[in-house]
């Protein structure tokens, strides 16, 4: 019988673990925080990734959606206008749910797990016949064979802080606020019957003048900001802190018996809201490839082609927000247009086809604004 470890107990090294058991691997899996402990609040999947996860594992599939919230608008507020764009199905779950389904589902299928193992030298690891590292942005395994995976990090020039908050939100809501010379972006969505994801996204020059502030200032400064869109509710945190988003690029994605995965590998700007649905994504590639007899060069052939484009997509997203104060002249319905195709994944028709309306009303809008 094969054996693999995987370092990093999160999303995408728990469904790793899973899918590996019905390859009849014996896996054992290191996770270097305790069992209930978990950062974040939310996330999402789209409907394919969520589809996806039936054939390998019906089980876990199950599960999963007795937990999953779904909706089916993004929901832009700028100006104080609200504007709903249909057709963008998606659903979310809280990450602590998810975790909490993965592990059961691992337990059953006789996954080893290992919580609170802190492990320091992933050489210790290395003899079995496959060691991923799933461990994240900062990932050991990644560090230690630096050489062989050749990573590159580099940092956004946004800052952002992801709260959690009792306001309910009906789909993904994008709101864009003024108050002086200073430009929030929140980025929220509804995930369970009581929590919403609430993050704020800032630019360099609303940073320079909210640097000095505590946490607990700043959360109340959006706490205001944002009054009308939490209707009364606070802010939650959960660890949070302003950060600058990390780009992870790897030039290598395998080494000898070892692979990388999800955020170790690459990571997506929380703008697409897909870094748990293409870690996931990831681990069952690697499953597929796995499966058929393939090996780890062609898991990286058959995978990295369509991950590029969505990462590409991505970091289009990502430099949409950084530069956003050079839209701020559009009127709303120009806005909110731009807002939507700003990754490039959408174009103007596959928009119509989600929300024929939405398009039509812009394109009134364009003829009646054109010059003669």
């Amino acid at each position: 019988m094969k054996k693999a470890h995987i370092l990093g107990g999160g999303p995408a090294g728990l469904y790793l673990a899973l899918l590996l058991r019905q390859l009849d691997y014996r896996v054992e899996v290191w996770e270097r925080n305790p069992r209930d402990n978990t950062f974040g609040w939310g996330v999402v999947f789209s409907d394919a990734t969520v589809a996806a996860f039936e054939e390998p594992d019906p089980a876990f599939y199950a599960a999963l959606k007795r937990s999953l919230r779904t909706w089916e608008n993004v929901d832009i507020i700028y100006r104080g206008t609200l504007t709903s764009v249909a057709g963008n199905r998606f659903s979310g779950i809280a990450r602590i749910e998810l975790l909490r389904v993965l592990q059961e589902r691992c337990s059953q299928l006789g996954v080893v797990l290992h919580f609170g193992a802190d492990i320091t030298d992933p050489s210790s690891l290395r003899d079995c016949d496959l060691l991923v590292g799933a461990d994240g942005v900062h990932s050991l395994l990644r560090q230690h064979y630096a050489a062989l995976f050749q990573p590159q990090l580099s940092l956004g020039s946004n800052r952002y802080i992801w709260y959690g908050t009792r306001a309910p939100f009906g789909g993904l809501t994008l709101t864009f606020r003024q108050r002086g010379r200073d430009l929030f972006m929140a980025h929220s969505y509804k995930y369970s019957e009581e929590l919403s994801t609430f993050i704020v996204e800032v630019d360099q020059d609303t940073w320079s003048r909210l640097r000095t502030l505590t946490e607990e200032q700043g959360r109340e400064l959006l706490e205001q900001v944002f009054a009308t869109e939490l209707r009364g509710e606070p802010l939650l945190s959960n660890n949070s802190r302003w950060i600058q988003f990390t780009q992870v690029h790897n030039e290598h994605w395998w080494a000898e018996n070892m692979v990388l995965l999800g955020d170790a590998l690459h990571t997506a700007h929380f703008s697409i809201g897909s870094g748990t649905k293409l870690a996931m994504e990831d681990a069952l590639a690697l499953w597929r490839t796995l499966r058929d007899g393939g090996d780890l060069a062609a898991f990286e052939a058959a995978r990295r082609p369509k991950l590029e484009r969505f990462l590409e997509a991505a970091r289009t997203s990502q430099k949409w927000f950084e530069t956003v104060r050079e839209r701020l002249e559009l009127e709303v319905l120009p806005f909110c247009y731009q807002t939507m195709i700003r990754s490039s994944r959408l174009d103007d028709d596959s928009l119509r086809r989600r929300d024929p309306d939405f398009v039509a009303r812009y394109e009134a809008y364009q003829a009646r604004t054109m010059p003669p």
